[in-house]
């Protein structure tokens, strides 16, 4: 039966659903499910469908597009919630990052930590941000080249407007586990890496709805999930995001 427009009790079943399936791959990992968060993906669906996971206790939400931040915070500004930036993030879009979100996990070049500083220094905010990194040969994916990553990290020492907590990384697109579990083996050793050369990167953010078992059992900390937690969207993500290969 198809739940009626404003029927959102799917999300409390589906929502209990993932989390078992992540409690599931971290002890199939070995590890404690309490190492593994989860971050609900929220794009394309409206302020009323967040408002009902928000009274299920879920306050963070992963939004791919500055502009869904920007409209869906005013309706919701009475539920606290903090809007983590997880798309590509161009520099002059960085005004509404700075002012409303709590968290950028696409930080992925220089000229961008430079304006996004910039604009955090005029909003008085200081927020939590992770380096994205290409981890995979695909075109359409974003993030800062391996190679670049410790120039960049030391880079960051110099802005105080930004916590740097990690490291974050899409996988290729692959119907070889190999082929996935490699990205997120890459950015484990990333991190491992930088952790050897000073940096504090407590946080792993890789691994979706389709591949979080693999990104959890090479060391993901945070795992970002939408259509198991809300559903499939109706178009095909070219149709959002007019840039990505159809």
């Amino acid at each position: 039966m198809t739940p009626a427009p404003d029927d959102y009790s799917y999300l409390a079943t589906q929502w209990a659903a993932i989390r078992q399936r992540v409690d599931a791959a971290c002890r199939e990992a070995g590890r404690d499910p309490a190492e593994v968060n989860i971050l609900p993906v929220s794009k394309t669906f409206g302020p009323e469908v967040i408002r009902a996971a928000v009274a299920l206790g879920l306050h963070r939400f992963g939004e791919n597009k500055v502009q869904e931040i920007r409209d869906k915070s005013g309706p919701l500004a009475d539920c606290a919630i903090d809007w983590v930036m997880i798309g590509h993030l161009q520099t002059n879009k960085v005004k509404d990052v700075a002012r409303l979100a709590s968290e950028v996990q696409s930080l992925d070049r220089p000229e961008l930590a430079e304006a996004l500083h910039r604009r955090l220094q005029t909003e008085g905010r200081v927020i939590d941000v992770l380096v994205q990194v290409k981890t995979s040969r695909e075109e359409s994916k974003y993030g800062l080249p391996p190679e670049e990553l410790p120039a960049f990290l030391d880079s960051l020492r110099g802005y105080d407007t930004m916590r740097v907590r990690g490291l974050m990384t899409l996988a290729i697109h692959s119907t070889e586990p190999q082929e996935v579990r490699a990205c997120f083996r890459l950015l484990r050793e990333l991190r491992t890496q930088a952790v050897a050369q000073g940096h504090d990167l407590t946080r792993l953010s890789m691994g979706m709805s389709g591949d979080f078992p693999l990104a959890i059992a090479e060391g993901a900390t945070e795992v970002r999930i939408g259509t198991a937690i809300f559903g499939s969207r109706p178009h095909a993500d070219s149709y959002y995001w007019p840039e990505l290969p159809k």
